[in-house]
């Protein structure tokens, strides 16, 4: 067999394919006989029709024959000869087969260059502080109290504002069927109120009724009902006052299994605590592929980001259905959102090119108990069993997924032990 590489950019290659007609002639010869075994053609007994009319009855399905099972051979050979991986399974054009003549192909496909990662001990990682001031536990304290805010019915007055105002409400605009509505709670000085809609609830008191317009200006967020004038009925059927409970043992003992003011804010300040390490994490992390990123000086194969952009596109749109929301009646510009990740998704396969170079060169493995532990993982946190995982994964050729981003992470581990790490 004789082949040709052809260097057409550092990540794209050719390949020229020339397999020996002696070759191709036996194979010839070899699924002519299976044709001829099944072949029914009138005038010849099963199994009993020459070899001369079967390769000229069935003289195009044979060599398509010859080429499907000589090409991806020839391919994988010429490949493995030269150490050469790619990135995506060979685009095969330009196929020349017939009897008595060699085979010619020609295979494109990308593959990603040998190249040297560095010095791992030059990158310089930041790690932010992961502390938690007083102030931040103050604040996060006081949003519980706001939370744990309770209505109570308000007597011997009218309605002020903040008042939550319970009302039975009848909206008229012009040329529009009257829109009723029963049991209307109004926060009185919320923002997404009306304008001037708030100044006529204002004094009113239960069982009061009173109608009232109220002009929308003509730069209204609401465009239709900007420049409207619309007629609103209100009867007011209940008032109530929002009540914010004391930061006291009382909340706190309210709020979970605390005996104390104490022991809530101990525990506000741990959880904060956990965050704020998971947060330095990460963003530790990100520095760290991001500087493993620009050590790709090539460009990078077009298959890789392609898989990566649109990954990325799945998972948002995974995302949607699960927040209930359906994505082909989301109005989403989908090539713009496409577009729009095309440059996260370069950093992410560059470093992820990285991490398996540096995987390869320090001979970074994954072992079956390893693997057998993350399934064993996922299944918990999905609520299956390991062998439902294992047989899905297995199903659609997850578990070498699953064998490279392990693999990965454990080569972020490695660099990162040989990174200089900066706290602050």
């Amino acid at each position: 067999m004789k082949t040709e590489f052809v260097d057409v950019s550092d990540t794209r290659k050719q390949l020229l394919v020339e397999i020996p007609s002696t070759v191709v002639d036996a194979e010839i010869e070899r699924i002519a006989r299976d044709y001829g075994k099944a072949a029914r053609i009138p005038g010849f007994r099963p199994g009993k029709v020459p070899a001369k009319v079967v390769r000229t009855r069935f003289r195009d399905q044979i060599l398509q024959d010859v080429a499907h099972d000589l090409i991806p051979r020839a391919v994988d050979n010429a490949l493995r000869e030269r150490g050469v991986e790619p990135v995506d399974t060979p685009d095969i054009k330009n196929v020349l087969v017939e009897e008595g003549q060699p085979l010619k192909f020609t295979a494109d496909f990308e593959t990603v260059p040998a190249f040297d990662p560095g010095d791992y001990g030059s990158l310089n990682l930041k790690k932010p502080a992961a502390s938690v001031t007083d102030d931040a536990v103050a604040e996060t304290l006081e949003r519980l109290r706001q939370r744990a805010a309770r209505f109570e019915p308000v007597e011997g007055r009218s309605v002020e504002t903040g008042d939550t105002v319970v009302v039975d409400l009848v909206r008229e605009a012009p040329g529009e069927a009257a829109d009723r509505h029963e049991s209307v709670s109004i926060e009185i000085g919320a923002s997404a109120n009306p304008p001037g809609f708030d100044d006529h609830l204002v004094g009113l008191s239960v069982g009061d009724e009173k109608q009232f317009p109220v002009d929308y200006p003509a730069d209204y967020s609401v465009k239709e009902l900007a420049g409207t004038a619309v007629q609103y009925t209100v009867t007011v059927k209940d008032i109530k006052t929002r009540v914010v409970p004391a930061l006291d043992d009382e909340l706190a003992k309210d709020l979970g299994e605390f005996d104390s003011l104490e022991g809530l804010r101990a525990r506000v300040r741990e959880d904060m605590q956990r965050d704020a390490e998971r947060t330095a994490e990460r963003e530790l992390r990100n520095d760290l592929l991001r500087q493993l990123a620009g050590r790709v000086t090539f460009e990078i194969p077009d298959a890789l980001l392609e898989r990566e952009v649109e990954r990325r596109t799945e998972e948002f749109v995974r995302r949607l259905y699960e927040q209930g929301v359906d994505p082909r009646q989301a109005n989403i510009d989908w090539q713009g959102f496409r577009d729009h990740q095309r440059e996260p998704a370069r950093e992410a396969v560059a470093s992820a090119i990285v991490l398996d170079e540096v995987a390869r060169r320090e001979q970074v493995g994954v072992e079956s108990g390893e693997l057998e532990a993350e399934i064993d993982r996922y299944a918990a946190a999905t609520g299956r069993t390991s062998d439902e995982v294992r047989t899905r994964l297995e199903k659609e050729g997850g578990i070498s997924r699953l064998y490279m981003g392990l693999r990965r992470e454990k080569a972020v581990d490695l660099v990162r032990s040989r990174a200089t790490i900066v706290e602050g």
